[in-house]
């Protein structure tokens, strides 16, 4: 392509503004994102649509852009500190992207004080020379109130968090229990001990589960196994098509879930009441009844309506103790269910042998959990833990998931999947650079399957790069969408997957209950005309609505009909508000970890590298749990190239390496609040490092008396070659020269007679 062409065509997009005062342009026909210099971001703001063009290309060679037209200004809730500055009352916003402050004459301050935490409403947009111009609409407090960081993070990202009064006042006149007439026409399973079992802090239950052995029949025709059933809290029954409830949980699309606080995606009455499978009460459910042979093969299953009495609340942990001991004092308490749960620990264990021929793709990650004491403060971060029981319900949850998307691509009615693509070709070049420059023996064909990655995680587990080499191998796959064009999951080795288990806090899964319940009913269900709730949806519609309609694969597909549109457009509007709810969370997170490290200032810790990157690396505290970045610049005096086949920093000189992997000690140097930023520096590499760098430079490590390494003489070459005025890092590459030149010396040395 010729460095002039296309640049005077106009496109539509949306404007992402970034913190360090330029932006891009989010084309709206899924083209590469276009770079505004700052001087053209002055008259526009964040999220602004905008009519733009091409108009060169900078030094880096990517197309840079000038705003020809802002075709649509959303109403701009702004959250921000509110400042005096010289009698001038602004407000710095917390969002950086959006790159201005804005003005607030005194009229407009209302009852915000200096320093408090404000939502602004624009009264006068940006020009190129002049500061945007708001008044304050809402304070919302201190900035170090319990529960700020909520608040701010649900505005931020534009999280519905308050119902309707419509919806409100239709919660109001549901009943408190399951009345007669809402059993007809349904199976009576409430004498069989279906149990629910979650964590210890769930206070809603969608999914309840019962296993029994099963032998029937004789010769060829004999089944010997299990029947599995998953019984979902039937939400469909409740929230009708297009009521306002409806209206509410699908602008919502998902729960959003905070350290200590739940957004629901349906009102209270609901999601902890009369749709959670609660200990002891009659719930309405539907029910996935399958049929598990001993290799873990569904060989039958069925859907129906029922009515369920849960027989039990379990937790993951009072159901792992059991199953590691029948006679200790849980399974005393629990004495009658006990044969159930090693039934379902028996059909998980089958499950699993199919999981392994499948050659699904199962990596262990660790996830943590922000204990916070009454007052939203961080009292720990601990690692959440994945026992037997959490697999055990796993299991049985995919084989519910998967039974679900065959019956609807069986029945040919139109629904939602949940699809997660392979590697693009660019990732599946870099993974396989990647294993080649690690030295391992395996890589990915050109179509690979889930088992080529978990043949290479498995042959790679017990290697002490094990952890950065399984992290390579997740980064190098798409994230998982919701569409109604299916075409596998590829991480869990599915031919079709959708999501059927969780209809209290994901739509997605309320549309699929009501799919099957139509297919069951032999009618076809409709999707009702909701409004577009939001930027997400509507900058997803219009790549949708565009030229360029392809599947996730990127093959051409025919051209879509309105209802399938319909379907794609609620299937987007779905994985856009899990993105949503997936970035509030994290935000919170990273304030709360943010504020709790502002405590740590100046401590040192010892951590490990979780990724680097060429402006430096980012390490992972051992104890803490929390992350932070080592800028390049701390690093030491010396140049650093990142090497992307290898995914790490290299010294040029000293030949140190910083990877996935690499244990460090640091210290917490800055903390900004604003930023959600952490910034370590490097106290000192460790003897990994040092004997690394010495064995690179052909400097063997000092020995101790019984012939090994010595971890103590490392250190001591570090500190005396270092000097009073000398750093860490300095004193480390001082030791590597020192032990050099003593090697060489000691080279040329006449051996002592």
């Amino acid at each position: 392509m010729s460095p002039t062409s296309g640049l005077l065509d106009e496109f539509d997009g949306t404007v992402q503004g970034h913190r360090d005062g330029h932006g891009f342009v989010v084309r709206d026909d899924g083209e590469a994102d276009i770079y505004l210099p700052p001087n053209e971001m002055r008259a526009v703001l964040h999220k602004d649509r905008v009519k733009a063009r091409i108009v060169r290309q900078d030094r880096r060679g990517r197309p840079e852009g000038r705003v020809v037209e802002i075709t649509e200004r959303p109403p701009h809730a702004i959250i921000g500190r509110l400042l005096q500055e010289s009698g001038v009352w602004l407000v710095a916003p917390e969002d950086k992207r959006y790159g201005q402050d804005i003005l607030v004459p005194k009229t407009g301050t209302g009852s915000a004080k200096p320093g408090q935490v404000v939502v602004i409403e624009l009264t006068e947009p940006p020009s190129l020379f002049g500061q945007p111009v708001g008044r304050v609409k809402e304070v919302l407090g201190e900035v170090d109130d319990p529960g700020m960081e909520i608040e701010i993070a649900v505005r931020k990202y534009a999280v519905p968090h308050e119902f309707s009064e419509a919806c409100i006042a239709l919660a109001r006149t549901l009943p408190d229990k399951v009345r007669p007439q809402d059993k007809k026409h349904r199976i009576d399973l409430t004498d069989v001990p279906l149990v629910t079992i979650d964590g210890e802090d769930a206070r809603d239950f969608d999914d309840a589960v019962y296993c029994e052995p099963v032998k029937t029949g004789r010769g060829k025709s004999a089944f010997t196994g299990w029947r599995l059933l998953v019984a979902i809290a039937d939400v469909s029954h409740y929230v009708e098509t297009g009521s306002a409830i409806d209206v509410d949980a699908y602008d919502r699309a998902t729960s959003v879930y905070f350290p200590r606080r739940v957004i629901p995606m349906l009102p209270e009455k609901l999601s902890n009441g009369l749709c959670s499978l609660n200990p002891e009460v009659e719930r309405l459910c539907m029910v996935c009844d399958m049929l598990v042979t001993a290799t873990g093969e569904v060989h039958a299953y069925q859907f129906y309506p029922a009515v369920m009495f849960s027989h039990a609340r379990f937790t993951y942990t009072e159901v792992a103790a059991i199953l590691a001991n029948t006679r200790g004092p849980e399974a005393a308490k629990r004495k009658t269910l006990v044969p159930q749960l090693l039934n379902l620990h028996d059909v998980y264990q089958a499950l699993l042998k199919a999981r392994a021929v499948r050659g699904a793709v199962d990596f262990e990650t660790t996830e943590t959990q922000i204990v916070c004491d009454d007052n939203g403060r961080i009292e720990k971060i601990v690692p959440r833990t994945r026992n037997v029981a959490h697999r055990v319900i796993e299991e049985a949850m995919l084989a519910a998931n998967v039974c679900s998307a065959d019956f609807i691509a069986q029945s040919k009615h139109p629904g939602l999947f949940r699809v997660h693509e392979g590697p693009t070709p660019e990732k599946k070049d870099i993974l396989r650079g990647y294993l080649k420059a690690m030295g391992v023996g395996l890589t990915i064909s050109d179509d690979p399957a889930p088992g080529e990655f978990q043949k290479i995680a498995e042959a790679t587990k017990e290697r002490p790069d094990a952890q950065q080499i399984h992290t390579m191998l997740l980064r190098s796959m798409q994230q998982a969408i919701y569409t109604p064009i299916n075409s596998g999951h590829f991480g869990l080795a599915y031919e079709a997957y959708t999501h059927f288990t969780s209809p209290i806090r994901r739509y997605p899964d309320l549309l699929v209950h009501r799919v099957i319940k139509a297919t069951l009913a032999k009618i076809k269900y409709q999707l009702p005309a909701l409004p577009t709730p939001g930027e997400a949806h509507a900058k997803l519609g219009k790549r949708l609505l565009s030229q360029k309609v392809k599947n996730p694969s990127q093959k051409p597909v025919k051209k879509l009909t309105a209802e399938q549109l319909a379907w794609e457009a609620a299937g987007l509007h779905c994985s856009a508000n899990e993105r949503r709810a997936d970035e509030a969370s994290r935000d919170v997170e990273a304030w709360l970890k943010c504020k709790y490290m502002r405590e740590h200032l100046g401590e040192e810790f010892g951590g490990v590298v979780s990724s680097a990157t060429s402006f430096g690396i980012f390490v992972t505290l051992d104890a803490l749990y929390v992350e932070g970045l080592v800028h390049i610049t701390e690093l030491g005096g010396e140049y650093f190239k990142f090497d992307e086949a290898r995914q790490e920093l290299r010294g040029e000189r000293t030949g140190i390496r910083y990877a996935i992997g690499t244990r460090v000690r640091i210290q917490v140097s800055r903390v900004d609040l604003d930023g959600r930023k952490i910034d370590f520096r490097l106290v000192r590499e460790g003897e990994e490092l040092l004997g690394r760098a010495m064995k690179d430079k052909g400097v063997l490590p000092p020995l101790d008396d019984s012939g090994k390494p010595s971890g103590r003489a490392p250190k001591r070459a570090a500190k005396a070659a270092a000097g009073p005025s000398k750093s860490p890092i300095q004193a480390l590459k001082a030791a590597v020269k020192l032990a050099a030149g003593a090697a060489s010396k000691k080279k040329g040395r006449k051996p002592r007679r």
